[in-house]
């Protein structure tokens, strides 16, 4: 008979003296275990070989709701728990004191989904209607072009950089996108990027081309190669600073525009995950609860008997 309370000492000592554990994460353990010990006491549970799945999942519970008179925890705490019972159980089975590692299969909780940040309208116009400089140098035009391109497909900002001059079709109003593990989709691009991409690549792009190698790159640095990731961050962060806008925006952040504007509009989901290039539907779904928090505001602040 192998008493839960033996079993923790045992393992807490196992992770200082053995593992080298920090003191932290060690009192934190110390703590979460206790509150497992008195689980375990609860349910009557005198014999570690006698606790099963169930106990273990019913812990999980017992953190996220605080049914057991302590505080309810949020998801890395309950996280942390878990793993510390895990830990014990699996510890218990390699020493030989129970036959069967009862906390194998239940998981710490996830962490909740953030929501993507998406502009409004307005906001994106006010951002990509600002010039750099003086609106006629070549870097200037060419962020304004990278700029509504992102906008315009909801390209993640690595495939928009990748892009080679022959992705792009005028004529069609499309760009060839090379997304993850190397699948292409072609997305249709709006008039205004269009007009962009043609006002750099006549006026912009030579000037830029004549200071490299001839790379056939769609975007170029100053050197006349390949703009890189990190540039084209800098370029929508300088152009947000000089919108005047106080909002955190990144490439990430018009691809989140770019989905959620559709959805607004009507477009049907599956469409969007084929623009955005998901290979889940799961994976756009998320831009749907986007479009839900906005109408609940909208709601909320003009139905006369919303707040009632």
């Amino acid at each position: 008979m192998t008493r839960p309370g033996t079993a923790v000492d045992t393992y807490l000592d196992h992770l200082l003296v053995e593992r080298g554990t920090a003191e932290n994460t060690l009192t934190s353990y110390r703590r979460d275990l206790r509150r497992y010990l008195e689980h375990l006491d609860a349910a009557g549970v005198t014999d570690l070989a006698d606790v099963t799945e169930r106990h273990v999942g019913d812990f999980l519970v017992v953190l996220r709701t605080g049914r057991d008179g302590g505080s309810p925890l949020a998801t890395a705490s309950a996280t942390r728990a878990v793993v510390a019972v895990r830990g014990l159980h699996r510890f218990a089975l390699a020493e030989g004191l129970v036959a069967v590692d009862v906390a194998r299969e239940v998981h710490p909780p996830s962490p909740p989904r953030r929501l993507p940040k998406a502009l409004d309208v307005a906001t994106v116009d006010r951002l990509l209607s600002v010039r750099g400089g003086d609106g006629d140098d070549v870097g200037g035009v060419r962020d304004r072009a990278l700029h509504e391109l992102l906008y315009s497909t909801g390209a993640r900002i690595t495939e928009a950089v990748g892009l080679d001059l022959d992705d792009v079709d005028v004529t069609a109003r499309s760009v060839r996108l090379a997304g993850k593990g190397g699948k292409e989709r072609i997305v249709p691009i709006g008039r205004p990027a269009i007009a962009a991409l043609e006002a750099y690549r006549v006026r912009s792009r030579p000037a830029l081309a004549a200071r490299g190698r001839g790379t056939p790159a769609v975007f170029l640095n100053a050197r006349g190669a390949r703009l890189s990731r990190q540039s084209a961050w800098a370029t929508l962060r300088e152009a947000a600073d000089r919108a005047g806008l106080d909002v955190a925006i990144s490439p990430h952040t018009l691809r989140h525009s770019f989905a959620t504007h559709l959805l607004d509009g009507g477009a049907d989901l599956r469409v969007v995950q084929e623009l955005l290039g998901h290979a889940s539907v799961t994976t756009t779904q998320i831009y749907t609860q986007v479009t839900v928090d906005t109408l609940r505001e909208v709601f909320a602040m003009a139905h006369p008997r919303a707040r009632m």
